[in-house]
């Protein structure tokens, strides 16, 4: 409990509309069988989230290290469970603790140099890679997902401790899971080994990664609440340029694909990355439709060269959200993505960016039909984002219209752009939770 004193202080500061921290060495509040509220967002629809929230005590854990998390997770089952992560917990390490790099993974006389030599354009062509580097890669990046990829099971809540949680390295897999909750934690750098070759991709080939932080797969009722996600540690601007391409080590920071549903992302934030957040994997997975219904509301996405997010088929509930383009960026691509049967309904947004990005920038479509937007600020002007968007590439793509078929009904209270704006920017992202 908070002391006296603390009450003391905190009621001066609301008295005072200042923000309250507790000071050091205080208690923190143990958000651990917290469930989400009523009406906050798509996953309170249907029942609500309510995680691990009943779990016996037997299955209440604090883990410290790779081992302990891995146990605690019991191989994705659906047994009710509370996770507490203290401190940093590195997924690239043995069973005894010691950190693995890339070359402990490499099996089958795998090596970067070879594979390059091995398919280099110029003698390969535009074949898809075989042989025995390519055997060797998949050999390889088979030793480190079976490190990194920890599966989440249904009932499951995941919190970090303390305002300093950190899960490194770590994809966590929510495939098929139901009734989940991930709070209060860094997910940073889940960083892939061994990039793929894939010749014919985007015309000139590029760099497939293999892991996101966070990978829902047909997951349903998920809450994302107060975790911060990035590349730190490796950045991909980095990393060197191989066959023309970039040499990329990430994919997504949260990716939601494969009919998942249900899902509320609060007060997060994405950060130093290129792409963040894809909901919907493919255009031709109709089975999606009806589902993919997700909330975004009061997260930051700062650094996020596009994808905040990507949407396919799914009604996508996007508000109060705060965008910041960095003065140095240089390969900023697009904030809103509108692809095929998306539904958008986009409110009270804030954009900072640098002077040579302009409001049209901040959307793309790829057969996408419509995106409904009010209370857009750019650079603290209110702007009509569809109207721009429209005017400027109405050459190039066909317009969007301002109906897409639904109107939210679920959600927390909807700030202007401009609170929302300062908000964020306070509290949004792990060890900020109120």
């Amino acid at each position: 409990m908070r002391s006296r004193r603390g009450l003391q202080l905190a009621v001066v500061a609301g008295m005072l509309g200042l923000a309250f921290s507790a000071p050091a060495g205080a208690e923190a509040r143990d958000i651990s069988r917290d469930t989400l509220a009523a009406n906050d967002g798509w996953a309170a629809a249907d029942g609500g989230t309510t995680g691990g929230s009943t779990a016996d005590d037997a299955h209440v854990f604090t883990v410290r290290n790779r081992s302990e998390l891995v146990r605690a997770l019991d191989g994705g089952s659906a047994t009710p469970k509370i996770i507490k992560i203290a401190g940093t917990i590195d997924a690239n390490t043995d069973d005894d603790g010691d950190h693995l790099d890339c070359a402990d993974y490499a099996t089958d006389g795998y090596s970067t140099k070879k594979y390059l030599a091995a398919y280099d354009p110029r003698t390969w062509g535009s074949a898809k890679p075989s042989g025995p580097q390519e055997e060797a890669r998949q050999a390889s990046a088979a030793r480190q997902a079976e490190r990194i990829e920890l599966p989440v099971g249904s009932h499951t809540t995941i919190v970090g401790l303390g305002d300093s949680a950190v899960l490194k390295g770590a994809s966590l897999q929510l495939n098929g899971a139901n009734n989940v909750i991930v709070r209060n934690l860094e997910l940073r750098d889940a960083y892939d080994c061994f990039p793929a070759w894939q010749p014919n991709t985007g015309g000139l080939g590029d760099w497939k990664t293999a892991y996101d932080n966070i990978w829902l797969r047909g997951a349903t009722h998920v809450w994302i609440d107060h975790v911060t996600l990035s590349d730190k540690g490796h950045s991909d601007e980095q990393e060197p340029t191989y066959f023309g391409r970039n040499y990329l080590r990430h994919d997504g920071l949260l990716d939601i694909t494969n009919a998942s549903d249900l899902v509320t992302v609060s007060w997060s934030r994405f950060a130093d990355h290129d792409k963040a957040m894809l909901i919907g994997n493919g255009d031709t997975a109709t089975g999606d439709r009806g589902k993919l219904r997700v909330t975004l509301h009061h997260n930051e996405f700062e650094s996020v060269v596009q994808r905040a997010p990507r949407v396919r088929f799914g009604q996508v509930h996007l508000y109060n959200n705060r965008y910041v383009v960095p003065a140095d960026a240089h390969d900023y691509r697009y904030s809103i993505g509108v692809s095929t049967e998306s539904a958008v309904h986009a409110e009270n947004n804030a954009f900072t960016t640098p002077g040579h990005i302009e409001v049209a920038d901040l959307v793309k479509s790829w057969n996408g039909t419509a995106l409904h937007q009010s209370g857009t600020l750019f650079n603290g002007y209110p702007v009509d984002l569809l109207a721009i968007y429209n005017a400027y590439n109405s050459g190039s793509e066909r317009d969007l219209t301002a109906d897409v078929g639904w109107t939210p009904t679920l959600h927390t209270k909807i700030d202007s752009a401009a609170t929302a704006d300062r908000e964020v920017a306070r509290g949004a992202g792990a060890g900020r939770t109120p």
